[in-house]
């Protein structure tokens, strides 16, 4: 599997989300209350399999995608009926992840004879993925999602277990944003070919793995500390701007209360 990259910074705003849950490094911590604002995008579960196609089948549909396929991306078919091609998958990850410290940039020296830096050190550090960063991956028909999320965190010299992170197959209905977990089984490359090339209709995104449980024996002190300072941090940050909102509110009391009592009663 080969990756090439084209990545774009940005900053996701938590206005919408700020009274509903608090963000750690590694889980989210919600609250009861509903939240005020409509969901803007629906989690379905994923359909059961479908027959597998036919050797003929397989290749109608690659004719058919290659014939929509504007960007010289095309699949190509292999003897044996398995084929190979390209996908997309947008990186929405709202936590930091774990790399090596003090580690060169990987080099196409690096890359052929797939070096593994990561196992050079073992310092550790934090930081945060580019929001939206999309990577383009040059994988085959038998490539599961598993092995898609293990190569993305090789890419990226990620050293958290891959089991903290999902990929999702997001597609559009009736105005809705639809998010569908895969199985780590799964093969994209066979959902890129049913869906055709047009990403609108079917596109893929990595994203935290929400389990509902956090499973903290999985983590290090060290990690463990930083997830306390960024809770310390965000609980600081909340507690201020509620501070910042009743000021407000009771400055305009204030005002109110002043020009009540200049009026002649």
């Amino acid at each position: 599997m080969t990756v090439d990259s084209s990545m774009s910074s940005g900053y996701c705003s938590l206005d919408e989300e700020l009274e509903d849950c608090f963000f750690t490094a590694k889980t989210t911590f919600f609250r009861n209350a509903q939240s005020k604002h409509a969901p803007k995008s629906v989690c379905k579960a994923v359909e059961e399999p479908r027959r597998p196609p036919t050797l003929q089948e397989i290749k109608q549909k690659i004719d058919s995608y290659n014939t929509r396929e504007k960007n010289c991306l095309g699949m190509k078919l292999s003897e044996d009926g398995t084929y190979t091609g390209f996908i997309k998958v947008h990186l929405k990850l709202r936590r930091p992840v774990t790399v090596p410290a003090g580690i060169r940039p990987q080099s196409i020296y690096d890359a052929i004879k797939e070096v593994n830096l990561a196992a050079t050190t073992d310092k550790r550090t934090s930081f945060y993925l580019p929001l939206d960063a999309i990577k383009q991956l040059h994988i085959s028909s038998t490539t599961t999602v598993s092995e898609v999320i293990q190569g993305l965190l090789k890419k990226f010299m990620v050293v958290d277990n891959p089991q903290k992170f999902a990929l999702f197959k997001r597609t559009h209905k009736d105005g809705q944003v639809l998010f569908q977990k895969l199985s780590i089984a799964d093969c994209p490359l066979y959902l890129r070919l049913l869906a055709g090339p047009d990403t609108d209709v079917l596109s893929f995104v990595l994203k935290e793995n929400e389990t509902g449980e956090v499973e903290w024996d999985a983590f290090s002190i060290p990690e463990l500390q930083n997830f306390l300072t960024i809770l310390e941090k965000e609980e600081q940050d909340k507690i201020q701007q509620v501070q910042k909102k009743y000021n407000k509110f009771r400055q305009k009391l204030e005002e109110a209360l002043r020009e009540s009592q200049g009026k002649p009663g």
